[in-house]
Parts: structure tokens; C-alpha cells; sequence
């Protein structure tokens, strides 16, 4: 029995464009992405960051309501399929760490940034 070579996997394309993706050499930093390109990024899919931010934070206030629903259906009986709240809960409780960890992402670097203007 022989094991093929992970290069028989073909066809594997990186997820960010090169064109937009940093690119970095020996003993150097990162290149910044050219502005123009990832603006043209941010136009084709037709949402900004803070778009983005507000839905996800919409949906997950949506996903926590539709959690308690179950929660109180579970309480008084009217839940004929427990798993339905445990895989809800389990989405909620999996999209509010997240949200906290973006969150903490963001403040960090908003703090770097502002130890970097001192």
C-alpha cells in the first residue's frame, strides 16, 4: 500500500488574492497591501467593516432572543425536540466568544496604534 504526496492535492488556491495579500522577504517586514485594491475589495462585496460589525452583532442578538424562546419552551414543556435548544444554545454561546474575541482583537489594536503615536 502506497501513500500518495500532498502534491497530488491539486488545484489548492490560497483564500486572500495575491494581489491583495501582504507579501514578506528575508529580513524585511511585511509589505502593506496598495490601499486602492483592498478598497476595490471592500466595493465588490458591497459591505464596510462597520456594515459587517452591526449585522453580526444583530445576529447575535437574534440568535440569544431565539435562545431564551427555547429556554422558556424547555421550562413549561411546549419543546418537543430538547436538541433544537441545545444546538441553538450551543450557536449562541460559540457566536458571543466570537464576538469577544474580536472585540479584544480590536482594542488591542487600537491600543498598539496608540502607543504608536506617542
Amino acid at each position: 500500500m502506497s501513500i500518495s504526496a500532498i502534491g497530488a492535492v491539486g488545484g489548492f488556491q490560497p483564500m486572500v488574492p495575491q494581489s491583495i495579500a501582504p507579501t514578506t522577504t528575508a529580513l524585511s517586514t511585511p509589505a502593506v497591501a496598495d490601499p486602492s485594491k483592498v478598497a476595490t475589495a471592500a466595493d465588490a462585496s458591497g459591505m464596510d467593516f462597520g456594515s459587517v460589525l452591526a449585522q453580526g452583532i444583530s445576529n447575535l442578538q437574534g440568535l440569544n432572543d431565539r435562545t431564551d424562546q427555547l429556554a422558556v419552551k424547555a421550562a413549561t414543556g411546549d419543546l418537543n425536540a430538547i436538541h433544537d435548544y441545545t444546538i441553538t444554545a450551543t450557536e449562541a454561546t460559540v457566536a458571543t466568544q466570537l464576538t469577544t474575541a474580536v472585540r479584544n482583537k480590536a482594542l488591542e489594536a487600537f491600543q498598539e496604534i496608540m502607543r504608536m503615536s506617542v
